[in-house]
């Protein structure tokens, strides 16, 4: 059975003053089988093509905190799966940022999280 989910495109903007960005993961919510997780590829090749001088190791390091935020780590252990995701895609002005909250159906949220990679990111 196919259930909805909703996602957004993890971008790198590492010069904010251009708004140039690249994507760089995908964090995906589905209430139903409460899940929330993000899946992340730093293609350091399109970033450094963007911006020479990108901190690679802090924007590694940002993306990291991301996995952490969906597993609950530190405060957002307090707040509810939902709650998590709606604090990632929240609008902001930082090196990383959610793109629009997109919706869909699947049957397994972590193969689709996988798929929404390989198709919105890796290519």
């Amino acid at each position: 059975m196919r259930v909805p989910y909703e996602y957004a495109v993890i971008q790198a903007v590492p010069r904010i003053e251009r708004g140039e960005v690249i994507n760089v993961g995908v964090v995906l919510y589905c209430q139903r089988r409460d899940f929330l997780a993000a899946r992340t590829d730093l293609r350091e090749d399109r970033l450094r093509a963007i911006d020479p001088h990108a901190d690679v190791p802090a924007i590694r390091a940002a993306l990291a905190s991301w996995d952490a935020t969906c597993g609950g780590s530190g405060a957002a252990g307090d707040i509810s799966l939902g709650e998590r995701f709606r604090w990632l895609v929240a609008p902001r002005s930082t090196i990383l940022r959610a793109g629009p909250v997109h919706m869909g159906l699947a049957a397994d949220p972590s193969e689709e999280l996988d798929r929404l990679v390989e198709l919105l990111v890796k290519v």
